[in-house]
């Protein structure tokens, strides 16, 4: 058995392992896992740019990449607690926006500003319970390569946006959006898609 399969078999080291990374009642790294791990373990491309008042909540034990030429604006949040956030090539995400995983997102894509994605629920059925005390349910999501989401969007847990396609500011979007389409509204409805056949983009 590996010393990471020990550690997450007995409750007490896991426990013990927890507090090491994260300090009690918070939600990021503590300053030594941010300045002496997490540079040698996360993947960044050359050139790419993470601002100074962006909030990297990342920790060690899942995957954070920045590919080549990506960035990361001002007061956004990056949180891969619960699952990889993996960030592809010459992609910018924009300020304000909060990426929290497992959340896979492709090469230069545009995310504009105040935008949430979130691969993250909790459940609530049981109602003798609080929701901040049942069990997290995550969900992966994909966003191909050349997608463009607006400004103020919410892209909830489970969803994939296929390659080229484009969100409108202000969307929710609760289900899967086809490649080469325009979603807008709360819930995302397509409302185009492209015709390779007479190269325009047509209303559905």
């Amino acid at each position: 058995m590996s010393f990471i399969s020990t550690i997450k078999s007995n409750p007490k080291l896991k426990q013990l392992a927890h507090w090491m990374l994260i300090p009690t009642n918070e939600h990021r790294p503590r300053l030594w896992v941010r300045w002496f791990v997490n540079p040698f373990i996360h993947q960044r491309g050359r050139h790419s740019i993470i601002r100074s008042r962006t909030r990297m909540d990342v920790f060690p034990y899942n995957k954070f990449n920045l590919g080549l030429r990506s960035v990361i604006e001002d007061f956004a949040t990056i949180n891969n607690g619960v699952g990889d956030v993996l960030i592809g090539d010459l992609t910018i995400v924009g300020l304000g926006n909060v990426i929290i995983g497992p959340v896979q997102i492709g090469n230069q894509v545009m995310l504009a500003q105040n935008i949430v994605i979130s691969g993250l629920n909790h459940g609530y059925e049981d109602v003798t319970l609080s929701p901040r005390e049942q069990k997290e349910v995550c969900k992966q999501i994909i966003i191909a390569d050349d997608v463009w989401i607006g400004s103020n969007c919410v892209i909830t847990a489970g969803v994939t946006l296929g390659k080229h396609c484009i969100i409108g500011a202000g969307s929710v979007v609760t289900k899967d959006i086809p490649e080469f389409s325009v979603a807008v509204g709360n819930p995302a409805k397509v409302i185009k898609k492209y015709n390779s056949l007479t190269l325009s983009w047509e209303r559905v």
